[in-house]
């Protein structure tokens, strides 16, 4: 076996092949930017080298910084991880020549399926189901347009290299066909260094479900299944499962039959999957095949047991796979949201900076119990609770860096059935503490509660249209505000008694106890009357059963059961009240003494500043485009300027019909979040 492997990437997937290498008595080496110094894959390694700047292009994808760095240590191997050089063939030619091991398949492999147009003409020889579309040249927009029209809207337009949502739009008519082109094209070549762009037949009602391979050099190769990503937003995927709901067995055997043929058509060794879009009647059309690790490959360990990272360091080594077909089997149900650093309610806008808290739940069983071991997958052997896994990059004081993909990170639950793993999920990301940025947790939550999640009736549009206005958190309903009411009203008398008190015990039980009496919570429009007991609490007259509470202030989370309920919300301190956050429900409870409350309705409410006569920009980022000019006269609709920001083009564009009155930023320049990029006539 490698005595010491490098891991050529960052974040998450770095530490989670470092986790798997530890274990298998490997040592490693992590490489890391000027952003990535302190980071924790640089910590957790063995060893680390400095290969460059903080732009991804001068440092992570330098192939010869990184077969520098494994002359430097010695490193006999290199695991590429997902993204940056990981589908690079010309990489792995140059680490051949210097005498290393890539860990993933071989250059001829990369090459034939990394090329979406080339994959889809060689899938449609190996006998694989391909979706209509044009996959020749595609001269400029207009072709575009043209060639849309011809294979009959709507259509996807897609980068050949891209991967991970860019270079990729969807058409519904010639204009969006020009525009999509374009922005796809960009995209493109500022990511991925080729432009090449091709357009395909979009199947309405999709879902995407892919297969997981795993090959070797001696001619094995197996499917481990299928994983359903179909909880989307702009072609970026949010949360995927496995198994899939929808899938029955006769079409998982052929969507992996299909796979393995298409593995096999070109000598394909190590780990891969090979992607899929189903329409509503099961049918199953190839989309492409990714010939790396996969970012949700978690979920797939989780219901078979197999460490992916470590088949794949066997196969490079040239050992056999330890399985045939007939051994994989599908135990329980695994689910995967990933935690991004993007604002749900300023439109999923990236957000950067510092992670000043940053408290994650613990892992394995949820409900406590110890396991009698813990799996290669990191699943617990031995018992049928809940299990979480969380696979991340970061820690508390990490920096959410411009330079790179958002990914805070991977929360996976496993439970013997979906429901199970659903349940566990939601109250996960009850428990997940993270301040500082923007984060994407309550929509997860959100999600994990919607019924058509629930019943397992998505697909790829699910939240364009359960979402179509964005997002702006649950609403509570009735039941839901009464059990807020109670608990802002239980939390304020514990904040109460703890400043009362002169020794308090930090660690005691907040049971209700001592003292009772009323108090009327404020939830938006919403006036509730709450009345604390002895022993219970009830709201509006509605007794909401027995109480016990562990909270004390300052900690993060409280733990609040009313009646046979647990509720687990997050609690930050506002003015005369509280902030609570669960199951993707926001709202502000101010909570006040009956006689205070008649005072606070007679308060006048502060308005916000009027800023309709300006251009904001939404995130940080650079200025790519500034697409009108000081003077001219613009429709609503129409694209004012373009900003990057973490590898993705935004496009920003007029709300309503006006003149630009001045534009103070330039392409190019950096903005800060709420930068002024234009202001317009009032």
């Amino acid at each position: 076996m490698f005595k010491k492997i490098l891991i050529a990437n960052r974040g998450e997937i770095a530490c989670r092949v470092i986790k798997t290498a530890r274990r298998m008595g490997i040592a490693t080496v992590a490489v890391y930017s000027d952003a990535d110094r302190d980071a924790m894959h640089v910590r957790m390694a063995d060893e680390a080298v400095h290969i460059g700047p903080p732009q991804a292009n001068q440092s992570y994808l330098l192939s010869d910084r990184i077969i520098a760095a494994c002359r430097q240590t010695g490193a006999e191997a290199v695991h590429p991880g997902y993204g940056f050089l990981s589908e690079n063939a010309d990489f792995c030619e140059k680490l051949e020549n210097a005498g290393i091991v890539f860990i993933g398949p071989k250059p001829k492999a990369i090459r034939a399926m990394g090329d979406k147009i080339t994959s889809k003409k060689l899938a449609a020889e190996a006998g694989v189901s391909t979706v209509p579309g044009y996959m020749g040249l595609i001269e400029d927009a207009s072709h575009a347009a043209k060639i849309a029209a011809e294979v009959g809207y709507p259509v996807m337009i897609k980068a050949s290299a891209g991967g991970g949502g860019k270079g990729m739009r969807i058409a519904w008519n010639d204009a969006e066909a020009r525009d999509g082109f374009d922005r796809s094209r960009s995209e493109a070549k500022s990511s991925f260094g080729d432009d090449r762009i091709f357009i395909e037949k979009f199947v309405e009602e999709p879902r995407h479900i892919e297969i997981q391979v795993l090959a070797d050099s001696f001619g094995h190769c197996v499917y481990l299944n299928e994983r359903e990503c179909s909880i989307q937003r702009r072609n970026q995927k949010v949360v995927e499962e496995a198994p899939s709901a929808f899938l029955d067995a006769e079409t998982r055997k052929a969507m992996g039959e299909q796979s393995v043929a298409l593995a096999k058509a070109v000598d394909y060794e190590s780990a891969g999957t090979v992607e899929f879009i189903v329409d509503k009647n099961r049918n199953f059309y190839f989309l492409e095949m990714n010939t790396r690790l996969q970012v949700e490959h978690p979920v797939t360990e989780l219901i078979t047991g197999v460490d992916l990272v470590e088949q794949m360091i066997r196969v490079a080594h040239g050992e056999k796979l330890p399985f045939s077909q007939t051994d994989i089997r599908i135990d329980g149900w695994a689910i995967e949201s990933r935690v991004y650093a993007e604002d749900p309610y300023r439109g999923f806008l990236p957000s950067i900076g510092r992670l000043k808290r940053y408290s994650p739940p613990d892992e394995g069983p949820l409900d406590g119990s110890p396991a009698s071991g813990m799996g290669p997958s990191g699943r617990a052997i031995g018992g049928g609770a809940p299990v979480l896994r969380n696979d991340t990059g970061v820690s508390e004081g990490s920096e959410i860096s411009m330079f790179y993909d958002p990914m805070i990170a991977k929360l996976c639950s496993w439970g013997e059935t979906r429901e199970a793993a659903t349940d566990a999920m939601a109250e996960a990301l009850d428990r997940f503490v993270i301040d500082g940025i923007g984060h994407n947790v309550p929509f997860v939550s959100a999600i994990m509660q919607h019924p058509r999640w629930r019943s397992g009736e998505i697909s790829t549009g699910f939240i364009a249209e359960e979402y179509p206005e964005g997002f702006n958190g649950t609403e509570a309903d009735g039941p839901m505000r009464a059990k807020l009411a109670a608990a802002a009203a239980l939390l304020a008398k514990a904040s109460k008694r703890r400043s009362a008190s002169k020794a308090p015990s930090l660690g005691e039980n907040l049971a209700l106890s001592q003292e009772s009496g009323r108090r009327i919570v404020f939830i938006g429009e919403h006036r509730l009357t709450v009345d604390l007991g002895e022993t219970g609490v009830s709201v509006d007259g509605v007794d909401l059963g027995p109480v016990e509470m562990d909270w004390r202030r300052g900690r993060q989370t409280a733990m609040i059961r009313l009646g046979g309920e647990t509720l687990t919300p997050r609690v930050d301190p506002i003015v005369s009240g509280f902030r609570l956050r669960l199951k993707g429900i926001d709202v502000d409870a101010k909570v006040y003494e009956p006689h205070l409350a008649r005072l606070a309705e007679l308060m006048p409410v502060k308005e916000a500043p009027d800023t309709s006569n300006l251009l904001l920009c939404p995130m940080p980022g650079v200025v790519v485009q500034i697409a009108v000019a000081e003077g001219e006269k613009v429709e609503a609709g129409q694209t004012l300027a373009i900003v990057e920001a973490m590898k993705m083009e935004n496009v920003l564009k007029a709300e309503n019909r006006g003149t630009v009155k001045s534009i103070p930023v330039k392409a190019g320049d950096s903005l800060a979040v709420d930068a002024v990029i234009m202001e317009f006539e009032t």
